[in-house]
């Protein structure tokens, strides 16, 4: 018996849908995933099979095949947990629903049936809402982020029993809604401020300058003259963040698995102070499955260099690309991406 769930996965900081077909087959007892899945897509299947025994359902004794289409784009990450476990449930007639195509679905399952959040969802709910899904089910930590996508009716659940008896009633679980204005206003804080610092009115003025042109600056002084106590609080004479801008750098930093726990929106001035130690991919971005690089954490916000000469030479030379185009092109041989990287670039 055949059944589909539609699920989600990142590509870049943009998220595409993915279908999880689920065939169950007489034959011996294997699990098989195909699709280009990754290590943690291949090792679900432990998981998947645990969770849905201690969840009080039957796994089938017979061959299970997931396929993840499309199918020739890795799949990587804990998400696919959920809708697997759903579409064998599904295939073995445990879940009394047909069609399920008008929800997403994403989530890692804990083996004793709970989920856990995952990253990306941002992303993944703005998809769902851009291709006219009814809804999203998440995580029930991941509701607050996934309710940024205005018009989406978000569903948060806590086990995959609570997951099943949604599909089949559909009145257990109420949406989760959130003002998105009023978190954006109320995320407009800064831990420290500009205002916090007496004397060094030409180092001020500097900052000043490039705050309302969006220039870069190189600090230079002894240790202790402070520096890095300016560059701190450099973020918060800049402009306040427009709520796309706020949602571009979301995506980014939810993508990246940086996002605050408990916050929905980043709606501040990133700053961000690598390491001189740092790599080339640490910088700009890389990795089999390409992921952001402190230049795009830093995006609509400050990137600091301490000790800027101490930094390798090929990692400062790779900067040029995104000083120059506000973007840094990612080239692998399967895949291509670009990530933003427009930001005021800081460094003593």
């Amino acid at each position: 018996m055949l059944a589909k769930v539609i699920s989600s996965a990142v590509l870049g900081i943009d998220a595409y849908l993915v279908e999880v077909e689920a065939d169950i087959s007489p034959q011996l007892p294997a699990f098989v995933t195909v699709g280009l899945p990754d290590g943690a897509v291949r090792e679900a299947r432990e998981r998947v099979q645990s969770a849905i025994k201690n969840s009080d359902f039957l796994f089938p004794n017979k061959k299970v095949t997931i396929n993840l289409a499309p199918a020739d784009i890795r799949k990587e990450g804990s998400a696919f947990d959920l809708p697997m476990a759903i579409g064998i449930l599904a295939a073995t007639g445990q879940v009394l629903r047909d069609d399920m195509s008008e929800y997403v679905l994403v989530g890692e399952l804990s083996l004793d049936g709970r989920l856990k959040p995952i990253h990306g969802v941002l992303p993944m709910a703005l998809k769902a809402l851009a291709d006219g899904k009814t809804g999203i089910i998440v995580p029930e930590d991941n509701a607050r982020e996934a309710a940024i996508a205005k018009g989406l009716n978000v569903f948060p659940v806590k086990t995959l029993g609570d997951t099943v008896s949604f599909l089949e009633n559909g009145n257990d679980v109420q949406p989760f809604t959130i003002d998105v204005d009023e978190v954006f206003n109320r995320a407009l804080n800064y831990p420290v401020d500009f205002t916090d610092v007496k004397g060094q009115q030409l180092a001020k003025r500097a900052l000043e300058v490039a705050a309302a042109g969006g220039h870069n600056v190189i600090m230079v002084g002894p240790p202790g003259s402070g520096k890095t106590m300016l560059a701190r609080r450099f973020p918060s004479i800049l402009p306040n963040m427009t709520l796309q801008e706020a949602l571009e750098t979301t995506k980014i930093h939810s993508v990246s698995g940086n996002l605050p726990a408990g916050e929905a929106l980043i709606a501040t001035r990133p700053y961000r102070s690598p390491h001189h130690t740092i790599s080339n991919a640490g910088l700009v971005g890389g990795g089999p499955n390409p992921r952001p690089g402190e230049v795009s954490l830093a995006h609509n916000g400050v990137l600091f260099l301490d000790e800027m000469p101490e930094f390798n030479k090929d990692v400062l030379e790779v900067m040029r690309q995104p000083m120059e185009d506000g973007s840094v092109t990612i080239a692998r041989a399967a895949i291509t991406l670009t990530f933003p990287a427009r930001s005021c670039w800081s460094a003593p």
